[in-house]
């Protein structure tokens, strides 16, 4: 059983100029950002690649249409490397960019996965602490003809280089902060509870959930400032996280998450989390044994309680970092609910077979009728 898949080199540097000195960032080379991201930390050094920003192609997390509008933008460039620098979305749209042929679609690359080659080098700078994709294969796009979001994943697609750099993350807006943090805890638990963990996962798991919530305690204790001196913390737990849910998974949450996000525009953090606990209660009141119970003792032993007061606490304890909405709050009505159910089992397979427990899609109905 593979224990550990791990692809990238991972580097850490103390400023972005140490980047730029490191991988002698030069003319064939695209970086793909962001402005308010590029512009401060990189805009002074007056790099010679070639620029490309996200928003002149679309706002909001990556569709099938923006990403084949940057693709279209970029043909015929040459370019030998790919410098991703954001959050999720950039991350996302770059991993597409360096396997994808000339004249390529986002159809054409989903529905030939296994053909994808690494055609650009692909380095890879997160600019927020949760998704963790620095060190994955894998691509979230929106498909807007199919209505959800859907994961593109290839070996190929793969990092050569990923680079952890604190100061990235000290102009994060809080809101931003909030649901990456958050993502990043809902991958070590996932990845924690899915039977295809391993000792080395969860390993990673158990350190990526034991610096997220010390860091939101502290934050709850000493107010939402408390995060600053933490930033690195928080970018380690993500990268961790992503390490782990790498080789182990993801499951029901993001599942059930994909729907809401492709119908709604709800940021990727967010709406993992409005699933989240709802989700963990649903394993719990299947059955309570094997990681599920070891998930439990963890957060009883952090949170100072019980192991059956464990998800309650829990949630009290992000609803500082961010107040859960209801899901009714994002336009989802009780109309939705089977819709949304059929449409996880139908396409959704590839994390459901992560779940700690199976669910059927009943009990998947049940998740969102109770988050409503």
């Amino acid at each position: 059983m593979l224990q550990l898949r791990f692809a990238p080199q991972l580097h850490s540097f103390d400023a972005c100029k140490d980047v730029a000195e490191y991988f002698r960032i030069g003319q064939d080379d695209v970086i793909l950002s962001n402005r308010y991201i590029y512009e401060p930390f990189f805009g002074g050094l007056n790099l010679p690649a070639r620029l490309v920003f996200q928003e002149d192609f679309g706002e909001g997390e990556p569709t099938d249409s923006m990403v084949d509008a940057i693709l279209a933008a970029l043909g015929g460039t040459g370019a030998r490397r790919i410098f991703a620098i954001g959050g999720g979305s950039v991350i996302d749209i770059a991993k597409v960019l360096a396997v994808a042929p000339e004249g390529a679609s986002v159809d054409d690359l989903y529905a030939d996965m296994a053909s994808l080659e690494a055609r650009r080098e692909l380095i890879i700078l997160p600019t927020t602490c949760g998704t963790g994709s620095e060190v994955t294969n894998i691509s979230i796009l929106n498909r807007t003809r199919l209505g959800t979001k859907m994961g593109l994943v290839s070996e190929s697609m793969y990092a050569a280089h990923a680079a952890l750099v604190p100061e990235l993350l000290s102009r994060l807006p809080y809101q931003v902060f909030a649901a990456s943090s958050l993502d990043a805890l809902v991958h070590a638990a996932e990845s924690l509870l899915s039977p295809n963990a391993t000792d080395f996962t969860r390993l990673l798991s158990r350190e990526a959930i034991v610096l997220i919530l010390n860091g939101y305690l502290k934050m709850r204790d000493e107010g939402l400032q408390a995060r600053l001196p933490l930033l690195k913390d928080f970018l380690l737990a993500s990268t961790l996280a992503g390490l782990a849910f790498g080789t182990a998974g993801c499951a029901a949450v993001h599942a059930l998450s994909y729907p809401l996000g492709g119908t709604f525009h709800v940021p990727h953090g967010e709406s993992n989390y409005a699933l989240f606990t709802q989700v963990l209660k649903s394993y719990r009141s299947i059955r309570v044994e094997g990681s599920l119970a070891g998930l439990l003792e963890l957060l009883s032993r952090i949170l100072g309680c019980s192991p059956e007061r464990a998800l309650d606490e829990l949630e009290t304890l992000l609803a500082v970092i961010l107040p859960l909405k209801p899901l009714r709050e994002y336009g989802m009505t009780e109309q939705h609910v089977p819709e949304f159910a059929r449409n996880v089992l139908a396409t959704q397979q590839r994390l459901l077979k992560n779940n700690f427990t199976p669910l059927s899609e009943e009990e998947i109905a049940a998740i969102y009728r109770a988050r409503l």
